[in-house]
């Protein structure tokens, strides 16, 4: 299961004054829409004004992995520190934009740039233009979570393309402590949570920095990315799946850092990214390898739903934290250009 929270978020304003569409609306749909854009580009922007450390725990489907997470700040300036607790030691240093991923057992690390969209800490995975129209948001009260008082907030789908989720927020920080990926029945498909976190503390910047300049005696891989267009590739999508666009497109080399072999294919894989402002699909196209991609296949681990399957001389694989159904849509929307 992938570490990948949505922590760190504030929640500056009072639930008791969003008005949903479900409450049956005294204010305008564009009223709605402006509510939403202002409260939630404020939960991600808050993402950059905490200092907290702790230890958190991802679990759905079957599968539990934990890991103590720093994030600090100074200035203009984002540090974070990632160790998994579980599996095969990982440890993940970011300064801004410059990601260092280290396998200790194996003296392996990855160096890349960070792209625009990712998972920690910010809970906005694209632009917010467009959010009112895909959910609807709905206080819930409060609980305790980890030791702290809690409000709970409800994100659900206005359709069947996406799932529902439940949070719950520091009430004296703003801190997302807790978030629930829910399907359309409102069953948890994953949960990640603080098992116990501090707020506030003092930013330790060496403990970031230092790590990242120490890689004597690894073999370092930087892999090289190269932006581009969908179109640009010879592909196209005949219709996207309602309230998602596309937000990063590159190409990038096929080989597994964690792998022995020391030697990437040829053949670069494209990724292309889209996001609903919230979630976000990845599909990934590389050449048909018959040793490699041998039959088509869907699996789901916790939300996070994978379909992979032959495209004529070329292999695609979708990935998203979205229904099966969405995966498939976009799969049945890829084709390529004569």
């Amino acid at each position: 299961m992938l570490i990948r929270p949505i922590f760190a978020l504030t929640l500056l304003g009072a639930f008791c004054g969003f008005v949903s569409a479900a409450g049956g609306g005294t204010a305008s749909t564009d009223a709605e829409a402006r509510e939403v854009r202002v409260w939630l580009t404020r939960i991600h922007e808050a993402a950059g004004k905490q200092n907290f450390q702790g230890t958190f725990v991802v679990s759905g489907g079957g599968a539990v992995s934990s890991a103590r997470i720093a994030h600090y700040c100074e200035g203009s300036n984002q540090y974070e520190r990632i160790e998994s607790l579980d599996g095969q030691a990982r440890h993940v240093f970011r300064l801004n934009d410059v990601v260092h991923t280290v396998w200790p057992a194996s003296r392996v690390a990855l160096v890349e740039q960070a792209q625009s969209l990712t998972s920690f800490p910010a809970l906005l995975q694209g632009g917010v233009d467009r959010l009112a129209e895909f959910y609807e948001v709905n206080p819930q009260g409060s609980e305790r979570v980890a030791g702290r008082e809690a409000n709970v907030l409800m994100v659900q789908p206005r359709d069947a393309n996406r799932f529902g989720y439940r949070l719950w927020s520091d009430k004296a920080s703003g801190l997302l402590l807790r978030a629930d990926v829910v399907n359309d029945r409102n069953e948890v498909l994953e949960t990640s949570a603080f098992s116990e976190v501090t707020i506030g503390v003092k930013p330790q910047l060496d403990s970031v920095t230092v790590p990242m300049r120490k890689l004597d005696g690894y073999r370092v891989i930087r892999p090289a990315l190269t932006a581009t267009r969908l179109d640009a590739e010879g592909w196209a999508m005949r219709q996207l799946v309602p309230g998602f666009r596309e937000v990063s497109c590159v190409k990038r080399p096929m080989e597994s850092p964690t792998s022995n072999s020391q030697e990437a294919s040829a053949e670069p894989v494209l990724q292309t990214i889209f996001s609903d402002g919230l979630t976000y699909v990845s599909l990934f196209i590389e050449p048909f390898n018959a040793q490699r991609h041998q039959r088509s296949m869907r699996t789901a681990v916790g939300a996070t739903q994978t379909l992979m399957r032959r495209h004529g001389d070329w292999w695609v694989t979708v990935v998203g934290d979205v229904p099966p159904a969405t995966l498939l849509m976009f799969a049945n929307g890829l084709e390529r250009k004569k």
